[in-house]
């Protein structure tokens, strides 16, 4: 039986066999990133050039535009590579290095958009009290924690994961280093320690899924007590979009952890990774330009401005 130690590579699972197929997933791969690379890149910098986008909401849209980036740029270059190259391999250091920026990047983002959705009861539940509890320093503290309780989780779990002995070959069932694949190939699947992790990830995304829950049901009590339609519309527009997003990333990241394993199957997998690890980055952009008329004004700013400046 081997171990960690003596495997030098992992198996990543292939999209397809056909040489088409293959061919077809990295040009849609790379039209994704590409996308999500524009878009995010976009809203970075109309976040940091107009001063009207200088607020707790676009501070922290600046960051999540980061983890996006993050987490494209982690899983999918890789995948994009062995689809070219009819390869499903990865060295087992760069797999180690993939499972620990994708967790530290994926954790950051859940904490952001629980931050965010603090921000919008702030706004909407205690407006008054809006400049004291979200002043600049407040907001970089919980940026600061935010990306502190990624990397915390990410060293956690890659850390564990890693120094468990691997007895059953070195193929992942994901196109991905993702660390329940990663753990299926252990000696013992009751390692005391990852279950202590994962109890406390756990409780901390429980938590942080609670606290959005609590927050939205008050906030949207007061959007109901709003008399002018246009307060509500206002409201609304600021809210929903942050909403959607939040929906998006739990019910995909949620189903594809805790889904049964009666259900589980290579293909499902595969899709639900794809559709928490991948689709997000490139769509949050789009959500939030959407219905935020700063943002996008911002941004017809830019585009402006660039056009100004290719003419002369």
């Amino acid at each position: 039986m081997s171990n960690s130690s003596s495997i030098s590579q992992f198996l990543l699972l292939a999209f397809a066999d056909r040489r088409e197929l293959q061919l077809l997933h990295f040009w849609l791969f790379l039209a994704i990133s590409l996308a999500a690379l524009l878009a995010n890149g976009l809203i970075l910098s109309a976040v940091a050039c107009d001063h009207h986008l200088h607020t707790p909401m676009g501070f922290f849209l600046l960051n999540l535009s980061l983890t996006d980036l993050g987490c494209i740029c982690t899983t999918v270059p890789k995948a994009m590579h062995n689809s070219l190259q009819n390869n499903t391999t990865i060295s087992y250091m760069g797999c180690a290095a993939q499972a620990f920026f994708f967790y530290f990047f994926i954790s950051a983002e859940f904490s952001l958009l629980t931050i965010m959705c603090y921000d919008h009861y702030v706004a909407i539940c205690k407006p008054l009290h809006y400049g004291t509890l979200l002043g600049s320093r407040a907001c970089a503290h919980m940026a600061a924690a935010a990306w502190a309780t990624g990397f915390l989780i990410a060293l956690l779990h890659t850390a564990n994961t890693f120094s468990l002995p691997l007895c059953q070959g070195n193929a992942l069932d994901q196109f991905f280093c993702e660390i329940p694949h990663i753990l299926n190939l252990s000696c013992s699947h009751s390692n005391i320690r990852e279950i202590g992790i994962t109890v406390v990830t756990a409780s901390l995304s429980l938590g942080c899924f609670v606290f959005n829950v609590f927050s939205y049901v008050q906030i949207f009590r007061a959007v109901l007590r709003i008399p002018s339609q246009q307060g509500r519309h206002k409201a609304f527009s600021t809210c929903l979009p942050h909403l959607a997003v939040v929906s998006l990333f739990v019910s995909t990241s949620f189903f594809a952890y805790l889904k049964p394993p009666s259900i589980s199957s290579p293909s499902l997998d595969l899709t639900l990774s794809v559709l928490y690890s991948v689709v997000p980055p490139a769509l949050n952009p789009l959500i939030y330009s959407l219905r935020n008329q700063e943002l996008k004004d911002a941004l017809r700013k830019m585009m402006f401005f660039m056009e100004v400046i290719r003419l002369f």
